[in-house]
Order: C-alpha cells, then sequence, then structure tokens
C-alpha cells in the first residue's frame, strides 16, 4: 500500500474524528445556552452543527426551538415545517402547532387555519388535551385574523423615542407624577450582533421623565437595582405610598418570580419586603402586579401559575385591608385559559380589565383584551383590534389617569434591533386624534363595505318551516342559537353509516364548517352592525343590500319565499337589538336624520350549487351534509348612501320572480308570463332587457310605469337541445335602480 494512500486515510479519519467532536461540542454549548435563555449563543452553536449535520431531526427540531425562543418568525417557520414534513408529528407532536403558529405570525393564515384542522385529526385521540384543544381554537383564532385584517381603530400610533426604546427589549408599566415607568433588558457589553458578554445581563426598571410630551433619557431606578436579580413591572398603591413590582431569580436557568412590596417615602424606595404566600404562593411563579380600585376598596391584580388556575400564567385578584392584608385571591375562570394570560391592567371608572393572551381570537401571538365587569361577573373578552394588536406580541396595556393616552409593548415589525427585526420589544403610546375631521360619505362607505360580505347560515327550510310566507318574525339571533344547539346532531346524521377515521372525518367536516362559515358570520356581522350604528348616529342614510340563497331540497319559488323570511330574520334582529336602538334608523324617525333601508335579492335555489342533493328521502346529503348547509345563507353584499336625490325610491317588483314550468319533453317551446309593477313612488321607465341565453326570447309594451302600475312580460324557452334540470334568467333593467330585476323559468327536461 502506498505512503500517499495511508496518509489520505489518516487525514480523512482525522477529520471525521475531529468533526464529530465538533459536532458534540457545538450541541452541547447549544443546549446549554438555551436553557439558560441566551438563544442568541445557542442559534449560533446550532448553525455551527448544521455544518457538519443539517439533516438530523433532532438537531433541525432544537434549532427551530431556539429560533422560536428568540421570536425569528420567519426562520423557526421554515425550520418548524421541515420537522413536521419528515416526522409528521410523531417525534415532536408540538412540531404541528409550532409550525403553525409560525404561519399565524407571518399572517399566512389561510396555510395556518389549513395546518390546524390536519392538527385536529392528528390529535383527536385525546381531545380533551392540550394539543387538541389548541389546534381546535387556532382555527377559530386564524379565521377572525383572516377576517380582521387591516381593520385599525381611529388611534393615534407612535412608537416612543430612543430615550426609551434601544435595540433590547422595553416594556412600559405606569406613569407617576409625569415620569414613564418601565422596564428594560440591557448590557453594558451589548454588540452590535446582540451578543451578550455581561453576566449580570437581566431586566431592571427604569424612569424617564415627560417634559412637553418629550421623554428624557432614561434612568435606572437605583433603589430596586440588584446585579444578578431581575426586577420589573411596577404598580404604586391607590395613596401611592406604597410600590408593588416584580423580583425574579434564576434557578438553574430557571425565572422564579414573586411579587415585592417598597414604601416610597421622600422620592426614595425603602423597606423593601416580601407579599406573603397567600399572594406569593411557595413553588410558583408571581408576577406582573397592578392595584386599582373597585367599588371603592384597594385590589391587586396578577399574573400567577398557582394551583387551581386554568393552564399555564393565570390573572388573579385579591382585596387589600389596611395596606397589607390581603384576602383570598379570586380566579376570573371565564378570562383565563390554557394557555398564558398576562399583563393585567384595571380601569375602575369603567370597571374594565385589559389584559394581554396567547388563547383568544387574536392577529398573532399575544394580543390585547378586554372585559368589562357586570352584576354577574366579566363578560366575554373583546380584542383591542389593530393598531394595538399586531401578528407579533402586544403586552404592559396601561392607560394614564386621564384615560386619553394608553400605553403597550410591542415586537412588532418596525421596532429597535441589531439583528432580528421581531426578537425585542418597543414602548409604544397610542392616543385619540383632537378634533378629528368627520368622515366624508366616500370615508363611510369604504369602512362599511370593508366588512363586507357578511354571510349568515341557517337551518333547513328556517325560519317558518312550511311556510309560503314572505316575512317571518323570527330574529336571526335566535335562529342562529338553534343552529348552533343541532351541531351534535348534524355530527351524527352526517356520519351515520360511517366507521373509524372516515366517521371522525365526516364528524370533524361539519365541525369545521360550524366554526368557519356559522359562528364566524355572526362574528362578522357583530362588528358590522356596531360600524353601521356609528354610521346611522351621525347621520348618514344608508341603503344596505342583502342577496338570500337555499339549497335545493324545496321547490325554487318556495326558496324565494323562504330566503326573503331569512332576510326578514336579520332586519328582525337589528330590530330587536339592543332595546330597539335600530328601530328610529329602520323606521325613519330618528330625530338625526339617519336612516337605514334593506333592498333585497331573494335568488333562492337557482344560485346554489345544483349539485347539491335535492332528494328528500336523503337528508343525510340533502340536510345535514356540509354541502347542503353551505348553500342555505344570506349574504349582506354592499352598502350605499342614500342622497339626497334618492330619497324618492324607484322600486320594481314581479308578483312572481320564478315560474316553473314543470316536466316537459326535449324540444317543447315554453311560454310564461311575469307581471311586474312598480312599488316605488315615482315614475320608472325600462331601459333594457338583458337575455344572457339565445334559446330565451322576451316581449312587452311596457316602456314606463307610474307609481302602483303593472305591466306584462312574456317569456318564451325553447328547449331544444337541453335535457335535465335547467333554470333561464332575463334581467330587466330600469331607471334609477342599480339592481335589475330578475325574472326565472325553471323545468325539468326529459
Amino acid at each position: 500500500m502506498s505512503r500517499l494512500y495511508l496518509t489520505l486515510i489518516y487525514i480523512f479519519i482525522g477529520s471525521t474524528v475531529f468533526g464529530q467532536s465538533d459536532l458534540k461540542r457545538y450541541l452541547e454549548f447549544a443546549k446549554e445556552k438555551y436553557e439558560k435563555g441566551d438563544y442568541i449563543y445557542a442559534i449560533d452553536y446550532y448553525e455551527k452543527a448544521m455544518q457538519y449535520d443539517s439533516t438530523t431531526i433532532d438537531i433541525l427540531w432544537n434549532y427551530a426551538q431556539a429560533l422560536r425562543a428568540y421570536k425569528d418568525y420567519s426562520k423557526a417557520e421554515y425550520y418548524y415545517g421541515k420537522v413536521f414534513e419528515r416526522e409528521g408529528g410523531e417525534l415532536y407532536p408540538e412540531s404541528l402547532i409550532y409550525y403553525g403558529l409560525m404561519l399565524k405570525h407571518n399572517q399566512k393564515y389561510d396555510e395556518a387555519i389549513e395546518l390546524f384542522k390536519r392538527g385536529k385529526k392528528l390529535y383527536r385521540s385525546d381531545r380533551r388535551g392540550y394539543l387538541y384543544r389548541k389546534a381546535r381554537n387556532e382555527i377559530s383564532s386564524c379565521i377572525w385574523a383572516r377576517s380582521n385584517i387591516g381593520d385599525s381603530t381611529n388611534l393615534i400610533f407612535e412608537q416612543l423615542p430612543e430615550t426609551v426604546n434601544t435595540p433590547n427589549a422595553e416594556f412600559g408599566h405606569r406613569v407617576f407624577k409625569n415620569k414613564l415607568l418601565y422596564s428594560s433588558l440591557r448590557a453594558d457589553s451589548l454588540g452590535n450582533q446582540e451578543e451578550v458578554y455581561d453576566p449580570s445581563y437581566s431586566t431592571h426598571l427604569y424612569t424617564s421623565k415627560i417634559e412637553d410630551s418629550t421623554y428624557k433619557e432614561g434612568e435606572v431606578l437605583e433603589d430596586l437595582f440588584w446585579d444578578k436579580y431581575n426586577s420589573g413591572n411596577g404598580s404604586f398603591s391607590l395613596d401611592g405610598n406604597r410600590f408593588y413590582f416584580s423580583f425574579c431569580e434564576s434557578d438553574d436557568y430557571n425565572y422564579k418570580c414573586k411579587i415585592l412590596v417598597a414604601y416610597f417615602e421622600n422620592e426614595k424606595f425603602v423597606d423593601i419586603d416580601t407579599l406573603g404566600p397567600i399572594i406569593n404562593e411557595p413553588g410558583y411563579n408571581t408576577t406582573m402586579p397592578f392595584i386599582g380600585e373597585w367599588d371603592g376598596d384597594e385590589v391587586l391584580f396578577y399574573a400567577s401559575n398557582r394551583h387551581d388556575g386554568k393552564g399555564g400564567m393565570d390573572i388573579w385578584y385579591s382585596f387589600i385591608k389596611n395596606g397589607n392584608q390581603f384576602k383570598r385571591p379570586q380566579n376570573p375562570k371565564r378570562l383565563n385559559s390554557m394557555d398564558n394570560e398576562l399583563s393585567p391592567f384595571w380601569d375602575a371608572k369603567a370597571k374594565t380589565l385589559y389584559f394581554s393572551s396567547s388563547w383568544n381570537d387574536g392577529y398573532g401571538g399575544y394580543d390585547v383584551f378586554k372585559s368589562q365587569y357586570e352584576q354577574r361577573g366579566f363578560e366575554e373578552v373583546e380584542n383591542m383590534m389593530e393598531p394595538i394588536n399586531s401578528p407579533a406580541n402586544d403586552l404592559y396595556y396601561f392607560q394614564t389617569s386621564t384615560g386619553d393616552t394608553a400605553y403597550f409593548s410591542s415586537n412588532r415589525l418596525g421596532v429597535n434591533y441589531s439583528k432580528n427585526p421581531t426578537c425585542c420589544s418597543d414602548v409604544f403610546l397610542v392616543r385619540e386624534e383632537l378634533d378629528p375631521e368627520p368622515p366624508t360619505v366616500e370615508e363611510t362607505l369604504e369602512d362599511l363595505n370593508k366588512r363586507l360580505p357578511v354571510t349568515l347560515y341557517f337551518h333547513n327550510d328556517i325560519p317558518n318551516p312550511r311556510s309560503w310566507d314572505t316575512t317571518s318574525n323570527v330574529n336571526y339571533i335566535n335562529a342562529y342559537n338553534d343552529y348552533i344547539a343541532m351541531l351534535d346532531k348534524y355530527k351524527q346524521e352526517y356520519s351515520e353509516g360511517l366507521r373509524g377515521d372516515d366517521a371522525e372525518d365526516a364528524r370533524d367536516d361539519i365541525e369545521d364548517f360550524f366554526v368557519e362559515y356559522v359562528e364566524q358570520g355572526v362574528k362578522d356581522l357583530e362588528l358590522f352592525r356596531d360600524l353601521l350604528l356609528e354610521v346611522l348616529k351621525k347621520g348618514r342614510k344608508i341603503q344596505v343590500t342583502v342577496k338570500g340563497f337555499a339549497s335545493p331540497l324545496a321547490k325554487t319559488d318556495y326558496n324565494v319565499n323562504l330566503t326573503k323570511r331569512r332576510i326578514a330574520s336579520l332586519v328582525n334582529y337589528l330590530y330587536e337589538y339592543d332595546d330597539g336602538v335600530f328601530q328610529p334608523y329602520l323606521d325613519d324617525v330618528a330625530e338625526n336624520g339617519g336612516r337605514v333601508r334593506f333592498s333585497q335579492v331573494p335568488f333562492g335555489e337557482y344560485e346554489a350549487d345544483q349539485i347539491t342533493s335535492d332528494n328528500p328521502n336523503d337528508v343525510k346529503n340533502s340536510v345535514y351534509s356540509r354541502a347542503a348547509a353551505i348553500e342555505r345563507k344570506i349574504e349582506i353584499q354592499s352598502v350605499d348612501v342614500i342622497r339626497e336625490e334618492d330619497t324618492l325610491t324607484t322600486i320594481l317588483t314581479a308578483e312572481k320572480q320564478v315560474v316553473d314550468l314543470g316536466e316537459v319533453s326535449d324540444g317543447s317551446v315554453l311560454d310564461a308570463q311575469f307581471t311586474i309593477r312598480n312599488t316605488g313612488d315615482r315614475p320608472i321607465s325600462i331601459e333594457e332587457i338583458r337575455i344572457p341565453c339565445d334559446c330565451i326570447k322576451a316581449e312587452t309594451e311596457v316602456v314606463s310605469l307610474a307609481p302602483n302600475e303593472e305591466g306584462v312580460v312574456n317569456v318564451t324557452f325553447d328547449t331544444a337541445g337541453y335535457s335535465g334540470h335547467e333554470v333561464k334568467s332575463i334581467y330587466i333593467k330600469y331607471s334609477g335602480a342599480k339592481e335589475e330585476l330578475r325574472l326565472v323559468v325553471t323545468t325539468e327536461i326529459k
């Protein structure tokens, strides 16, 4: 064997041994840094390790975990995707959840929805477990986010200057005596790549003096500074004499937090003490204190993972007596979840609690929510919307004492950073605009139409089943509640005759429909309703166009009347909502001149999917299938402003919009007659009769119609070359109206 050959073998063996040694060392360093919370170092070592091995799934998983902890959402999405692609949740069950959450952070809501649907199937063997419930919850959350992205509230939104915000993380807490109190994660030796060389790198409390709307350079609170410990959050007692704050220490890289209190005397913090075990329950984390007033009593809100919670960090509150006696903490269970609820702020005047959560419907990670306290307890939580919330993490919301300015912290795109644009949080403020210009008519239309379409769904033949009436006394929200209560019935019927995974898939398919369409429809309606009311309060005159559909179980002409009843149920809902707040606008008696009227377009079955079963004996497919259920709907399609010149109405109607010609033979020539009538209050002219099909002819002697005058339109349908169920239409365009009158003939050709 040649000396050269032996030399090459030794070089190869040596490089392999050294490579394996380096790989092992990098992975050990990366794991140690990750557990310590030094995510930059962990990522750096994992990237070095991946130069030797970029395919081992354990390395890819740990790298993705470090990227997520560092809030590098784009890279984390990519590597979680690679992991889930290869192991399908078998080795790392959480891989799908984290992959979906990164998609959500990156505003890829459609992809996230489909992934979380897969998660429901993957985790359904444990329906009470966190992973299944999280996947199910995130479907709803992403649907909500997709529907509400871009819907900003009318607030002025500002990022605080670099005298407060730095490339590190800042979190605002309170404004006290014209000073912003905040915490900051800083190190004197932080490099331009965000590496931390200072072993005392930790969070400390700072203040920034506010003068003429400017923020002075932040100064550390020396009285509450500890080299090796973290201090943060902070809230003063009602009398301003006590200051409650968080104190955290590291225990094998796991932070243990508790609430401390310091007395504030002569601008100094003195006599620091730890709250007792009633608040700081041993063995649990207790943090984020806020002191407020509740019906004359002092109350402490805080976050803790103490026992008897709902999961993760929960919001708790305890009433304080004599400044140092705490009553048994209460858990507002309606607000808490299996995830974390953090950073509580209590508005005493409005009796409203603000907090952040990663569970409720939101745009990304943590969103800010609010819930008002009524006699029966806390109300349903409400998302604070953009610009307060974003696809990133939004926390530490609080208001100033005047209530006209609020602060919050966020790691959204646009924050100060050195390497990762979403790594670290900055402090932001929002306030209402002083004397804003009233919106123009065009802006009013734009805001309203941005919420459209709003689609509302119904159970079969609801409301008023087996009725030919064109109106109804049913309130849509009551029909909706009855529909939602039938979910289990729908699951049972649609999965009838199926077994195993096929039955589970059918039940999941129905549940997804109810979440994605039925429930979301009401959420969209509520947002549209509130915006419509605000517009009407400004004296606007609004026309709302609603279109109807129906599944094809009944005759087409029956379905036309059914869709009219469904549209009537929507009007009834608005008429009865909030003790009749819409009634003056619907009855055209509002003192400010505001008015809303509804234009109905009851298209019925002939706009529905003709593939859907219309066999009354096949209730599984004609009533309880997703395909049938998705056709039973009405849709708020458009909003127009009624201008002064439009106060007189021009409405052309037909005595019957649909004529069913029954069963006929191929080649038959069919005749139908429609009676049209001007039901408006001014004359109209027939401008055009539009016929999309050469097989149809329409004739009329009507040129114009005075109010209440009738006329006749004769229609001929040549069926040669057609077979099966046929639906043919003509459209009458008339003066003074945007919508055309649609006339329809239907037949079954044998």
